[in-house]
Order: structure tokens, then C-alpha cells, then sequence
């Protein structure tokens, strides 16, 4: 007769009484419940009456404002806070042309493709520039710069 490993026997013994119990269990499941009178369910959620609130982050602009709590000697929230409130100068960006169909248009605007909606960045002079193209029309088309609206004319 062949002798297995002492831990063999235990996990076979564990896994068979695990089936067992499983299966005893499933044949209990089936059976119907007791009748009993239905007691209703408590809800375990308390209403504050704030309603739903939202977290809000706000990146500090200054190392006086707030620090990272897990880096406080960092400086790096600070300084990519500063580096997105670029001013964007509005004359270098061009638009050649507008194409498409009267329902469906796109604009060019520095060599890239938008339709209405869409979002992108653009290289320009003073680097690149995020944008989103809020409304194009035949010789107009109106972009959306850091929340700001700007008219851009097509160029003839």
C-alpha cells in the first residue's frame, strides 16, 4: 500500500468536509421556509438630510495654501498649478479652413482636425495649447482656452 504525505491526507480531509457540509447545505436551501409572520426590514442607512455631497479637491497655488500630505517638503501641486495658468496668445492659432457638410463641419486649427465638441491640443509658439471647439460655422469658428471663449477667424 502506498503512503501518502501526512498533509495530503489533511487537505483531501478538509476539501471532502467542506463538500459534505456544502451539500447538506444546498439540500437545506430547498427545503421551503417555516411560515412565520414577516417582520419588515430596518434600513440601516441613516439620512443626514445634507443629501448627497460631493468631495471637492482644490490644488493649492501657493505652499501656504495647503501641502501634500504624503510628500510635505514637495513643492510639485504647486508648481503644476502654476504651470497650467499659462497665458495663451490668441494670434497663434490659425485656421485655414472649414469642411464638411452643413450639419456636420470641421475646423482646422493648427494643422489639426475638430468638430463641435471635440477637445485637443495644438502646438503653437508658446507651446502646446489645449483646446475644445465649442461652435464652427462658414467663416467663424468659437474654441473654449482654460474656460474662456475666443473667436477665431477662418483665414482667407
Amino acid at each position: 500500500m502506498k503512503k501518502f504525505p501526512q498533509p495530503f491526507l489533511l487537505a483531501a480531509l478538509a476539501t471532502g468536509l467542506a463538500w459534505a457540509s456544502g451539500a447538506t447545505a444546498s439540500a437545506a436551501d430547498t427545503k421551503a421556509p417555516p411560515a412565520t409572520k414577516a417582520i419588515p426590514e430596518k434600513k440601516a442607512a441613516i439620512s443626514t438630510g445634507f443629501g448627497n455631497i460631493p468631495s471637492v479637491f482644490v490644488l493649492p497655488t501657493s505652499v501656504r495654501d495647503g501641502r501634500d500630505p504624503f510628500y510635505p517638503e514637495s513643492v510639485r501641486a504647486v508648481e503644476n498649478a502654476m504651470a497650467t495658468a499659462h497665458t495663451v496668445e490668441i494670434t497663434s492659432l490659425k485656421v485655414p479652413g472649414v469642411s464638411g457638410t452643413p450639419g456636420h463641419l470641421f475646423a482646422i486649427i493648427n494643422n489639426h482636425t475638430f468638430a463641435v465638441g471635440e477637445e485637443g491640443d495644438v502646438k503653437t509658439a508658446g507651446g502646446p495649447v489645449h483646446l475644445r471647439c465649442v461652435e464652427i460655422q462658414n467663416n467663424v469658428v468659437i474654441v473654449e482656452i482654460n474656460g474662456q471663449l475666443h473667436r477665431l477667424n477662418v483665414e482667407p
